[in-house]
């Protein structure tokens, strides 16, 4: 009997890349055409990107949509030298797909997500449930934790939100965020601005800015109006970036931390 693994089964390339395989069933959709169906996929972790994507073995993969990229968008993944356009109906997705370098990975093609990126397949499938933006990381946890916690908001000196009733969204690699019933915040003091991001752990996100209407604070609160299951608890509630604004906890004032996300908050709103 083979025996259960109780480390994480990664490997890692010359390139620098790390890689592992994957038992979940994915396929990739573009339009109305499938042109991946695999049930051996290997999750790539690039160096310095946070997030995962898929490869896939060349069997399991539609080479026949699959044309020789005219412009290679050298340069854009880890040692990658070989890409491809893909086409359905006479419609051309460039540099859709690429190999990576190196013999482990060799005899896999990796795609480019559409909610991403803007191109590549843009539907994708983990078993029957539909994922968005980019795979999700097997090793990642995301806790949405009901709380009692006194939490308040600050913005540029401005009290605009106040609860002891919020949710905690504990989420590798992340700040805590902090999710606030509306009855909870000065809603009046901000106005929705048609922006939505995905996330494959939480859904669609829609968001608003605060009503002075600097730069600083445009997108700077978001919601989750139809969560995915597993973080139900942020139904409609509000976050705030905390490298953003100013949070207290019990009293206690958080440092604003640096994320991926702070290269996204304007200079002002930065301690």
């Amino acid at each position: 009997m083979t025996p259960f693994p109780t480390e994480r089964a990664v490997r890692t390339t010359p390139e620098g890349l790390l890689w592992e395989p994957s038992d979940r069933w994915v396929r990739g959709v573009r339009g109305e055409v499938t042109v991946v169906d695999s049930r051996h996929p290997v999750l790539v972790w690039e160096p310095a990107v946070p997030v995962p994507l898929y490869a896939f073995p060349r069997a399991e993969v539609r080479e026949d949509l699959l044309r020789p990229a005219k412009n290679p968008a050298t340069g854009t993944h880890t040692g990658s030298r070989i890409f491809y356009d893909l086409e359905i109906d006479g419609e051309l997705q460039e540099n859709a797909a690429w190999t990576f370098p190196g013999a482990d990975l060799a005899g896999h093609i990796a795609f480019e997500w559409f909610g991403r990126v803007g191109r590549g397949l843009d539907h994708w499938y983990e078993e029957e449930e539909e994922i968005f933006i980019h795979p999700r990381d097997p090793h990642k946890r995301v806790d949405a934790m009901a709380s009692t916690r006194h939490v308040t908001v600050e913005i540029d000196g401005t009290l605009v939100a106040d609860t002891v009733r919020p949710v905690l969204l504990f989420e590798t690699a992340l700040p805590t965020r902090f999710y606030i019933p509306r009855e909870d915040i000065r809603m009046d003091l901000f106005v929705p601005t048609g922006h939505h991001t995905g996330c494959p752990y939480k859904g669609t996100a829609g968001y608003w800015s605060f009503r002075d209407g600097a730069a600083h604070a445009t997108n700077i609160v978001w919601s989750y109006p139809d969560p995915l299951p597993a973080v139900g608890p942020i139904k409609d509630l509000l976050s705030f970036y905390n490298e953003a604004v100013d949070i207290t906890v019990d009293g206690a004032a958080l440092e604003r931390p640096v994320t991926p996300f702070t290269r996204r908050v304007p200079e002002r709103t930065r301690k």
